[in-house]
């Protein structure tokens, strides 16, 4: 019996129950070296004080266990939740080098206006899947606007644009493209409600286009209109969220770490004043106080402490 007290006192940890497991071998020793003194009363002592002890640990050892459990089914969770949103098709890093080659097919597709345009050709000039790049990354690294403003930045007057059967462009804006040979780069990703526009800055040349993509709307962009819009953080939705749950699967896991061996305080007072009894107990003469210690911890089973 004394052995699982001690290894209650190595599980929990704590001073006070390994100092009743010293002082309860002590009690034992004094048993066994002194032939005289009656045995029964040291079965008594193990059935009704250090059993109950036992049976109370074991119980706030089984609760605890259970709770921990629970949390590593949790953080168990959050991990395949991680794994699925880390798909590399989605990251940042994965949208950074699309959007690259997103800019490639724009400025082809410009080019191609312009010669489809000149020639006064009926041949669709846009590159294929030309809207596949916003299908894929627009919920994520897109910034939201409202309807009223996407309307406003993409307004034009019908004398100021090109028009062919698969696109419209701004006039000025195509003599500009010209002048700097098509070379423009993906500035940013632009949202509201389910309609979707692409922006583009002149590489050499503090100038921007839009791109609209239900109507493959090209129009020149000022792009002070935007310029609430916050782009410090590109980092995306389902990216913030592997971030979240591994700052949480962090904090559970402190917590399984610490929830291992707790105790209520008021359990631990419980074995402070048990601790200080038996040390001070004369057990042949005062034998009751056993009994009253052994009932609290009894009553302490029956608790909603643990």
């Amino acid at each position: 019996m004394l052995s699982k007290l001690q290894l209650l006192s190595v599980f929990f940890g704590d001073d006070i129950i390994y100092k009743i497991y010293l002082r309860s071998q002590v009690i034992h020793k004094l048993f066994e070296t002194n032939p005289e003194l009656d045995i029964n009363k040291l079965d008594l002592f193990h059935l009704q004080f250090t059993q109950s002890l036992i049976d109370l640990l074991r119980k706030i050892k089984k609760n605890n266990e259970t709770n921990v459990s629970m949390l590593f089914d949790e953080i168990q969770i959050n991990k395949e939740m991680i794994d699925r949103l880390n798909d590399p098709y989605y990251t940042l890093a994965n949208f950074n080098l699309e959007k690259q080659r997103q800019a490639l097919k724009v400025n082809l597709s410009l080019r191609k206006l312009f010669q489809v345009l000149s020639d006064n050709s009926t041949d669709n000039p846009l590159s294929k899947n030309i809207n596949a790049f916003s299908s894929r990354f627009a919920a994520d690294f897109f910034y939201p606007i409202a309807p009223e403003l996407l309307q406003e930045i993409t307004a034009y007057n019908d004398k100021d644009v090109y028009t062919d059967e698969y696109a419209t462009i701004q006039r000025k804006l195509m003599g500009v493209l010209c002048k700097y040979e098509f070379k423009t780069e993906f500035y940013c990703g632009l949202k509201a409600g389910t309609q979707v526009a692409e922006v583009y800055k002149f590489v050499d040349d503090d100038r921007y286009l839009i791109y609209s993509l239900s109507d493959n709307l090209f129009v020149f962009l000022d792009i002070a209109k935007i310029a609430s819009i916050d782009m410090a953080n590109n980092m995306s939705k389902k990216e913030k969220l592997v971030h979240e749950l591994r700052d949480k699967n962090d904090k559970l896991e402190g917590n399984a770490s610490a929830m291992k061996a707790a105790m209520p305080t008021e359990i631990k007072n419980l074995l402070a004043d048990n601790y200080k009894k038996i040390s001070d107990i004369s057990f042949m003469e005062n034998i009751s106080n056993i009994d009253v210690q052994a009932n609290i911890l009894k009553s302490m089973l029956n608790t909603d402490l643990i």
